[in-house]
């Protein structure tokens, strides 16, 4: 089999520096040549390799369109990515692919592959052999675990099982008759998080910049409706400021109208997100800002790639 290993950076290739870890060429490659010494991989590095804290819906676009091209030609992908967004880029390539024939695989690191008791060379050796043996779709490998794409969280910040995703029987994919992205147009997005006594100017003015907002609010969907914030949403809906809602809470998801602290969000036409990510929801309103004005509101409005699971699809 012939796999494609798209390189972006992160912790995995780091190096020690003056100034702490930061990405250095050649690290990858030199793990390969130790790990898969006559496995058929080719090597795509994304210059300039970045720390994901950097990373953008320009990288998430030259990752998916990598894939694109190289669809016919390789039989798996593997992705290497810093940790602290791969949540993020892992959403984004299932929203981004539609169609795909093929399995493509995320993962990373804790530790660099330049120190000793590394966790890097488990997780890029289960990679490669899970680019081999997966169901097609977009899918994170770490820690022994092969995770939804669509689901996943980053849940400890250091810890080498950093990662779990919410459990769904709808695979990340989505069904096309053939392999195409839709690339990511640049837009104003943002997560509002609630909180008690929060300043509702700072909310109202979040909500009259953006194009789109995640609302991160309070258990099964409740937020303060002060006659501010609800002044403000019913501007946003108005002015066509597409809405989505998910609980801070880690399980369980929204649902909106349960409460009537919740009412407002219904009223202003907030998406209920059901049990969605954060990641998952902030990358499918990037997605969905990208498509044609007409598609846009059934777009956010239906599952696409198992983003929210099947009990509460």
């Amino acid at each position: 089999m012939h796999l494609l290993l798209i390189h972006t950076g992160g912790t995995i290739g780091m190096a020690q520096t003056e100034i702490g870890f930061a990405p250095r060429a050649g690290v990858l490659e030199a793990a390969l040549a130790k790990l898969a010494p006559t496995a058929q991989i080719t090597l795509l590095p994304l210059a300039p390799l970045i720390d994901s804290a950097n990373a953008t819906p320009a990288d998430w676009n030259r990752i998916a369109a990598a894939i694109e091209a190289g669809h016919a030609r390789y039989d798996g992908f593997v992705v290497t990515h810093g940790t602290d967004t791969l949540a993020f880029t892992a959403a984004a390539l299932c929203f981004a692919l539609a169609g795909l024939r093929r399995p493509v695989i995320l993962t990373g690191s804790m530790l660099p592959l330049t120190l000793a008791g590394s966790d890097g060379a488990a997780n890029l050796s289960d990679a490669i052999a899970a680019a081999q043996t997966a169901p097609a779709g977009v899918w994170v490998q770490f820690a022994g675990r092969l995770l939804h794409g669509a689901r996943l969280r980053k849940a400890h910040s250091s810890a080498p099982a950093a990662f779990t995703a919410s459990p769904t029987a709808s695979p990340p994919w989505q069904a096309a008759d053939d392999v195409h992205r839709t690339a990511y147009q640049p837009s104003k997005l943002a997560i509002l998080t609630m909180a008690p006594g929060q300043s509702p100017e700072l909310i109202a003015h979040a909500l009259s910049h953006c194009d789109g907002v995640v609302l991160r609010v309070f258990g099964a969907g409740t937020l303060p409706e002060t006659p501010e914030i609800a002044a403000a949403l019913r501007s946003a809906k108005q002015r066509g400021t597409r809405m989505i809602a998910v609980s801070q809470s880690p399980e369980g998801g929204v649902s909106l109208g349960t409460y009537a602290a919740g009412n407002l969000m219904v009223e202003c036409g907030v998406i209920d997100g059901g049990d969605m990510t954060p990641e998952a929801a902030y990358t499918k309103l990037a997605h969905v800002l990208s498509l044609p004005e007409p598609q846009r509101d059934a777009a956010l409005a239906r599952v696409i790639c198992g983003e929210v699971s099947a009990s509460r699809a």
